[in-house]
């Protein structure tokens, strides 16, 4: 797995519970062009496990059904591989959280 940037966010965006693509998105600033091919390629390589939700919920509000996504354990331990080349700062916008390059000391 190659651990760039882009997957790295989507990593830990999913560590943080945004548990589906909008909301990965969201938590990101990466554009659906970025983030799910690498969703898809995250589950590929099992580290993570994605689901459907209930047709009747996702109906019942009135959009098309959700993806939900989890980090496999083997993703686990790839984020943390991830999170030693890239370190963890508070964003000043409202998506909280992003991570930037580490700097080497």
């Amino acid at each position: 797995m190659n651990l760039t940037y882009p997957t790295t966010l989507v990593l830990h965006a999913i560590a943080s519970g945004s548990s589906h693509g909008f909301d990965v998105i969201d938590a990101t600033g990466l554009a659906s062009g970025t983030v799910y091919p690498i969703l898809r390629r995250l589950e590929e390589e099992s580290l993570v496990l994605a689901r459907w939700e209930n047709v009747s919920v996702a109906r019942s509000e009135a959009r098309p059904p959700r993806r939900y996504y989890e980090l496999t354990a083997a993703g686990e331990e790839v984020l943390e591989k991830a999170l030693k080349k890239y370190r963890l700062t508070q964003s000043k916008s409202a998506r909280g959280r992003r991570l930037r390059p580490a700097r080497s000391s």
